[in-house]
């Protein structure tokens, strides 16, 4: 039989490291929960138009990382490798005219691209999406949020770094820019900037090409470039952030690699995963909705990648208490059956053992937090009473099965 391998770029969650993903997104479903955001779950692929429309014909994702396939009609077919472009589309197809909106969402995506740590071919998110709110209270908020997530998990050796893109009229203008610019460097460009040069200059100061980042640190900057609303837009923001006490930096070459941003982007960022350092990022998009065909409102979102969150955790993920419940002999099978059931009506993790070696099942019942051990031998079910030892105090009783459930329950798990 061949050597089974799993497809490259993906991973399995055997039980200790699945503990933490869940642990991770239950603290986001958590934080959205604080923040009034509602969940939401989109398709795992959708038309290949979906993100052709929303990411742009010269982002990377659509030129290089996207998995798409035809179905068995001629279709074309992509698996989602953002959350954004899928929940803009499931607003418009489902006619949806109430805002704002306040949309939670977390599941796999799917990217081609060389796997290294932290990022992986399927991989899993947490997003967050404002939609339908315009002022700039909404993005201070969004990330308050994500500083509250953040350090509800214990991570806190990052930096928020932020930008403005600007408005329609300040890209314009900066566009121009960059193409004298840019245009005087040409032959030194790589391919992929040559391409965007003609498309999408503002793509370029996105390229992770060696040669690219030497030029691009001559470049012009866009805050040079700002129309006077988008200033004060933007500084209204730093002053809310300002207000919530939460450090950033101003890095006035974060674009984001998707051409649907608009006004301010932010990442935060770690040194602690090598080239790969963006823990967490997103930005405003006003233009999106519009552009695939819905009405014109404005959002700001952002996503965080759970296995590089996973790899920055560095928290305990405690098992629930449990029962153990050890089944002495063939006979008290069924018995210890009836127990563990009940004992689980009330929510109670338990679990039953079929003991051959009391020293194995001891450590198998500590490996898995165990509060009580209770013994079910041949006299137990005999006498109907239950042997219950405390793992904490050590102490032990023989108790009948209400004194049992009284002690069980007296506990609080």
């Amino acid at each position: 039989m061949a050597n089974l391998q799993s497809v490259k770029g993906t991973q399995d969650f055997l039980p200790d490291r699945y503990r933490l993903f869940l642990h991770i997104s239950d603290v986001a479903r958590k934080i959205a929960s604080n923040f009034a955001y509602e969940e939401i779950a989109v398709p795992i692929f959708e038309y290949t138009e979906v993100f052709k429309r929303s990411l742009g014909d010269t982002s990377d994702i659509v030129n290089k990382e996207m998995y798409t396939f035809e179905d068995r009609k001629g279709r074309s077919i992509t698996l989602r490798p953002e959350f954004t472009a899928p929940i803009v589309r499931s607003i418009i197809s489902n006619g949806i005219q109430t805002f704002p909106l306040r949309l939670f969402s977390t599941g796999p995506l799917f990217r081609y691209e060389r796997p290294q740590r932290g990022r992986y071919r399927q991989f899993h998110q947490v997003n967050f999406e404002n939609i339908g709110s315009k002022g700039p209270m909404a993005d201070a908020e969004l990330i308050s949020l994500a500083d509250h997530f953040l350090k509800k998990l214990g991570i806190v050796d990052v930096t928020l770094e932020i930008n403005s893109l600007g408005d329609n009229v300040t890209r314009s203008k900066y566009t121009e820019k960059l193409v004298e610019y840019f245009s005087k460097f040409e032959n030194d460009l790589s391919d992929d900037s040559k391409i965007r040069l003609n498309k999408n200059p503002l793509r370029i100061l996105d390229s992770k090409d060696l040669g690219d980042r030497k030029l691009i640190e001559g470049a012009p900057l866009i805050s040079n470039f700002l129309t006077k609303e988008s200033k004060a837009f933007f500084d209204l923001i730093t002053s809310y952030i300002d207000g919530l006490n939460i450090p950033y930096k101003l890095n006035p070459s974060l674009v984001r690699g998707l051409d649907y941003y608009t006004d301010i982007v932010f990442e935060f960022t770690t040194d602690k995963l090598g080239a790969q350092g963006t823990v967490l990022a997103g930005g405003r998009y006003d233009n999106l909705i519009k552009q695939m065909g819905g009405a014109d409102i404005p959002a700001v979102g952002f996503g965080a990648g759970i296995e590089r969150l996973m790899e920055l955790f560095e928290g305990n993920i405690v098992i629930p208490r449990s029962v153990s419940i050890f089944v002495l002999s063939e006979g008290c099978f069924a018995c210890g059956l009836k127990l563990s059931d009940q004992i689980r009506l009330n929510n109670i993790r338990a679990e039953i053992d079929v003991t051959n070696n009391l020293n194995k099942s001891m450590k198998k019942a500590l490996d898995n937090n165990a509060k009580f051990i209770i013994f079910i031998g041949d006299d137990e079910v005999k006498n109907n009473v239950y042997k219950i030892k405390d793992l904490d105090s050590r102490s032990e009783d023989t108790l009948d099965i209400n004194q049992l459930m009284r002690k069980i329950l007296s506990y609080g798990f």
